[in-house]
């Protein structure tokens, strides 16, 4: 042995006990002092300690057991509201996804703190750093990576905190002097989308940039860079970010926005808040309502595979020359029966403006034997004010949505009929990219109409064109450019999604996975995928909807902007005490947050 090696060796000696009795109080079964501890291991809270964490939060500490798990009533209940995602995200122990195949399943958390403030947060985040725990955040639940449940966690579950004020003059906490004030909505971290359109729009007679699915919760939206149905005319919701309230792992609760703790404000506004705190309150900048808000259907059939392509071309076409506008977004979606189908959506245009402007794709096709009319044309419109109004939509068009159907259940709740598909679902496969503006071009479009039909042999191609900015207006442009969601959203002008699910898989709920099944159709959107990826050398991602699986996933979800993210991550949780699945700083992390892997 070296002399220095023997010189270390002998200084140590003495310290060894010490180092014996630190090593066995810190135990917890893994490799690392830092790893987190779970149920039965050494280092868990005792009784005493949760009592003592119950007290803090008003008694708000409980085990989450799942309905479908309950007495024969509960059980029956949870079994006739399966399909309700405003029942579903009432249950702490449940998720709106219930699985993604070979990645994870829902299961409920060890503990749950129902949280009513701010207050009852920083408890929770407190004790779960003091103890080394394994936390996670749910708001609305709806994430298709399973990033609010774990088991063996505590879970801060921010339902309750759902309140939502309205402001005519806000200003940003510590502003400049001189800041011009404008109207915006403030947001608990448990309101849902539907919460904030009755609201600011129903009841206030202005518009607030959210989420088409009126059960998703506004945090995590927001904070994801999220899309609504009308993006390409306001820009993403975490562009219309003003001012968040956050709870940072030192048990800090931070009012945040341009002017405080800027960078932590910039990492919220798309760069997912399960990896950087726990946000309690958002504050959203609100607009003037348009006069309408409408929708466009049609469905049409080719004969034949190059008369498919065809169509998909002039699909491109029309969708550079006349849908990408501030006026327009949602749906075109191409399927394996040589199918075209719009499912649009616009605003600020009459009904009959609507249909002028698909008059000529109309003809286009009407023109063409080798094309079948399935479903005709047809626009519709409405006051913007009943977009999101239930009552409305029951007297004139109940067939376009779902009530929540309990009894006592607020008269507002509603959701699109077409979102139910997605309440409890169990993902096989999604995929997803942004498609850059210059596929719809005269050298390329060729191109793009061929991937994307031979992409829809094997699993249909939806292009969410309000998922891509490409058309939007400039000052739209400009503040979606100041988040940290990925550069390609401002030259994309949609978002192609191909995704296969089947039926809820909860533990008690009758549901079962067949294997079979669930590799068959992740192997199909494997096809799909790499088909339309002929046209996509790189294909950048939303982080919100996308394979679990992602390759590269810092440059798919962020690109330039992960290295000022992963900078915020270190500053404001340089212990790592929130880890997502492919968030911010997780490459640090065993896949279930529980070990640390440096």
């Amino acid at each position: 042995m070296k002399r220095r090696d023997c010189l270390k060796a002998g200084l140590a000696l003495p310290l060894l006990p010490l180092v014996q009795k630190a090593a066995a109080g810190n135990s917890t079964g893994s490799r690392n002092a830092l790893a987190r501890v779970r149920p039965g291991t050494a280092g868990w809270p005792s009784a005493s300690e949760w009592d003592q964490l119950s007290n803090a939060v008003g008694g708000r500490l409980s085990i989450p057991v799942s309905p479908f798990l309950g007495d024969a009533g509960t059980r029956a209940e949870a079994l006739a509201q399966i399909q309700n995602p405003f029942f579903i995200g009432d249950q702490p122990a449940l998720t709106q996804t219930s699985g993604y195949h070979g990645a994870w399943l829902s299961r409920p958390s060890a503990r749950v703190v129902a949280a009513a403030n701010s207050a009852d947060v920083a408890a929770a985040v407190d004790f779960a750093r003091r103890h080394r725990l394994r936390m996670v955040v749910k708001g609305g639940g709806h994430s298709y990576h399973g990033t609010s449940c774990a088991p063996d966690s505590l879970l801060v579950w921010t339902r309750a905190m759902n309140a939502v004020e309205l402001h005519d003059a806000f200003v940003a906490q510590g502003a400049p002097a001189g800041t011009a004030a404008q109207p915006a909505v403030s947001l608990g971290a448990g309101a849902m989308w539907i919460d904030a359109y009755d609201a600011v729009t129903t009841r206030g007679g202005r518009y607030v940039q959210g989420g088409g699915c009126t059960s998703v919760g506004v945090t995590g939206l927001v904070t994801g860079g999220g899309f609504g149905s009308f993006s390409k005319g306001f820009g993403t919701a975490a562009a219309n970010l003003l001012e968040a309230e956050v709870v940072t792992a030192d048990g800090r609760v931070r009012v945040v926005n341009a002017t405080q703790d800027p960078e932590l404000f910039w990492a919220l506004k798309g760069g997912c808040a399960g990896s950087f705190g726990v946000v309690t309150r958002i504050t959203l900048r609100t607009h003037v309502l348009p006069a309408t808000f409408g929708g466009v259907s049609m469905k049409v059939r080719a004969d034949s595979d190059e008369s498919f392509q065809a169509l998909a071309a002039e699909v491109l076409r029309f969708c550079r020359d006349a849908l990408c506008t501030p006026q327009w977004g949602e749906q075109l979606r191409f399927d394996s029966h040589r199918t075209f189908g719009a499912s649009m959506v616009f605003q600020g245009l009459s009904q009959e403006q609507a249909a002028a402007v698909w008059a000529p794709f109309e003809a286009w096709v009407a023109a063409r034997p080798q094309y079948t009319v399935i479903d005709p044309l047809q626009a519709l419109a409405l006051p913007a004010q009943h977009m999101w109004d239930a009552d409305f939509f029951r007297k004139h068009a109940p067939t376009l949505i779902a009530d929540d159907t309990r009894a006592g259940a607020p008269a507002t709740h509603m959701l699109w009929k077409g979102d139910q598909g997605q309440v409890g679902w169990y993902l096989h496969g999604y995929a997803s990219a942004w498609m850059p503006s210059a596929l719809l071009g005269d050298a390329q479009r060729d191109a793009a109409a061929a991937a994307i039909c031979t992409a829809a042999a094997h699993m249909p191609v939806e292009l969410h064109c309000n998922k891509g900015l490409f058309g939007a207006p400039a000052d739209a442009l400009a503040a979606s450019r100041d988040t940290a969601t990925h550069p390609a959203v401002l030259d994309a002008f949609a978002l192609a999604l191909i995704g296969n699910a089947g039926g809820p898989v909860y533990a008690g709920s009758g549901g079962t996975v067949d294997e079979a099944k669930a590799r068959e159709g992740a192997a199909r959107v494997g096809r799909s995928y790499a088909a339309l990826r002929a046209v996509l050398p790189r294909a950048p991602t939303y982080v919100s909807e996308c394979d679990f699986f992602q390759r590269d996933w810092q440059q798919s979800f962020w690109g330039p902007h992960y290295p000022r993210l992963l900078a915020a991550k270190r500053r404001y949780d340089p212990d790592g005490l929130f880890v997502i699945h492919h968030g911010v700083g997780s490459e640090d992390w065993s896949a279930d947050g529980f070990e640390r892997r440096s």
